[in-house]
């Protein structure tokens, strides 16, 4: 009996020493398996760090006993993500998982992502496994597969552009007035009861005031004078010139034609006469209800010469009076339009009037002065003074609320933005300026959605999505978006679309002078391959922002130069 007892405790402890060094053998020789990560070096897109590791387990490593859970994890200073593990089993246990071949091997695969934070842009990725044969566990040695996280996309300048509703302001605005005096038939004296028209009235007083303004100066002056098309072609020229020249007389008079230069009358007046008006004859009968109207419209296309025309016109006999009686008469006339152009203030003094006595101004002249004016300050003054002029305005809420964005007042903003769209509902303008807010406040989804319902305002607004576009990982259309701006952002797009020669050609081309501008031309170059100019940039880069070197020391654009003894002079 004691024999059999001592022979199960040797069984039980061989068993036990057997589950105990396949572990360990597979501690030691955990080293042997190989993996691969996809990409290389992490990147962030779109606020995620996608991964893919696939890894190649020896033959002859896993225990047909064993099942191992492997762990990716990724360290950073204060803290780690443990993603998703998965787990595998020997080809002995009776388990659900994926089998590896003791004689095989075989391989192990992972995808996911995690979010990410800027504090894992330093930081490693490793793999760890746990050991389990029976009831006994063993963690293997972690394996290192990559460094730190590429977070390139971040470097996006967040400045969209807020947009400032247009004046109408035009410092010269045309004005016309018109006016027809008529004649008796065959006759070409003005007669007084003419003067009284209520047209020719509203004339006179019209060019008495612009003689009378300081600001106004006569521009045009047409006189048009016709003869009705009947009766003989030459009395009917002879009536047309003379009609036109008793129109000229009069008006002459009321404008004061002796004060006008010689010079200034010719360039001013533009006279002339149509002896027999067949073209206002037709326009007058078309509008009609004569009977024969039709008939009469017929002998005008049929005919060209004149006479033929009143010859035909006048043997429509029933109709041909009331021709007589109520069209003909009416083409016995001279037209008469007189141009004035009033001159508005001068910038200097729209501003000076803007600043100190704004109700001297019109609510599109104070529009402008805001727009000449560059403190903010009174920028703001300005616009505060329209909406009290006017609180109708939504233009000037918005502008209000356009200058409190570029003062960072965006509380302010808010307030005045969200009664101009009281004002204007769905404003494209408007809109965008609350787009612009929301993304400062950062709140992208809010912004994304005022942006796309503000396309209508214009180029700022594709700006403003193609920041978005960049946010959102999304970079041909942010490229798209940006085809109008040539700007930082414009060539991050490109280089993050995977085009570098674009990328590089753009961000020379930047006006603004920024030290972002030298570090962004420092990584394109290190994408492309050229040393020298990755170093010439990132110097002077560093020159004009100190603190870009800590940046720059451990951005992993810049791995292939870490070792460079030119870099760390650089960065140090």
């Amino acid at each position: 009996m004691k024999r059999i007892n001592y022979l199960a405790s040797f069984l039980f402890s061989a068993v036990i020493l057997s589950s105990c060094g396949g572990l360990d053998k597979m501690k030691e020789e955990a080293s042997n398996l190989q993996y691969s990560v996809t990409p290389k070096v992490l990147e962030m897109h779109a606020g995620k760090v996608k991964y893919e590791i696939k890894g190649d387990v020896p033959a002859e490593w896993f225990n047909k006993k064993a099942i191992v859970e492997f762990t990716p994890v990724y360290k950073y200073e204060g803290g780690e993500e443990v993603l998703e593990s998965k787990t595998y089993q020997g080809e002995s246990v009776e388990a659900n998982n994926k089998v590896i071949g003791f004689e095989t091997g075989g391989p192990i695969e992972f995808a996911g992502e995690f979010d990410y934070q800027e504090a894992m842009r330093i930081g490693e990725l490793e793999i760890r496994g746990a050991a389990t044969i029976k009831d006994k566990s063993l963690d293997l040695v972690a394996y290192k597969l990559a460094d730190g996280v590429i977070s390139t996309p971040l470097l996006v300048m967040v400045d969209p552009m807020a947009i400032a509703a247009k004046d109408n302001f035009e410092r010269i605005v045309s004005e016309t007035k018109e006016a027809d005096i008529h004649y008796v038939i065959q006759q070409s004296n003005i007669r007084r009861s003419e003067l009284k028209a209520e047209d020719v009235v509203a004339l006179e007083e019209f060019v008495k005031a612009a003689n009378l303004a300081a600001n106004e100066e006569f521009k045009g002056i047409e006189i048009s004078a016709y003869a009705s098309p009947d009766g003989p072609e030459k009395l009917n020229e002879r009536l047309s010139e003379q009609r036109k020249k008793s129109a000229d007389k009069y008006l002459a008079k009321v404008i004061g034609k002796t004060k006008v230069s010689k010079e200034d009358a010719e360039t001013l007046y533009n006279l002339k006469s149509t002896a027999e008006d067949w073209d206002g004859f037709k326009s007058l009968v078309e509008a009609s209800t004569i009977e024969d109207k039709d008939l009469i419209l017929r002998v005008l296309s049929m005919y060209s010469d004149p006479v033929v025309r009143e010859k035909e016109i006048k043997n429509i006999s029933a109709t041909y009076k009331v021709l007589a009686d109520d069209i003909l008469p009416q083409l016995r006339r001279s037209e008469i339009l007189v141009k004035v152009d009033r001159i508005g203030y001068s910038d200097s003094i729209i501003l000076d009037y803007a600043v100190n006595n704004p109700d001297t101004l019109n609510i599109e002249e104070l529009l402008y002065a805001g727009k000449l004016v560059e403190e903010l300050e009174t920028k703001v003054a300005i616009y505060k003074a329209i909406t009290e002029k006017d609180s109708s305005c939504y233009r000037a809420f918005n502008n209000l609320g356009y200058v409190n964005i570029l003062q960072g007042n965006l509380a302010d903003a808010k307030v005045a933005l969200e009664k101009a769209l009281e004002l204007k509902e769905g404003d494209a303008i408007i809109t965008n300026n609350l787009g612009v807010i929301a993304l400062k406040e950062g709140d992208k989804e809010t912004a994304k959605t005022h942006f796309l319902n503000a396309t209508d305002a214009g180029n700022a607004v594709d700006y403003n999505l193609g920041i978005i576009n960049i946010m959102d990982g999304e970079y041909e259309a942010a490229v798209n978006y940006f085809q109008n701006h040539k700007s930082f952002n414009t060539a991050l797009a490109m280089l993050l679309a995977g085009k570098n020669d674009s990328a590089n050609k753009t961000i020379d081309v930047v006006e603004e002078e920024c030290p972002m501008n030298y570090y962004l031309k420092a990584v394109i170059n290190a994408r492309i391959g050229d040393e020298g100019a990755v170093m010439n940039n990132l110097r002077t880069a560093i020159e004009k922002k100190a603190d870009l070197n800590q940046m720059a020391k451990t951005d992993l654009e810049f791995r292939m130069y870490f070792e460079n003894e030119t870099f760390k002079t650089i960065v140090e």
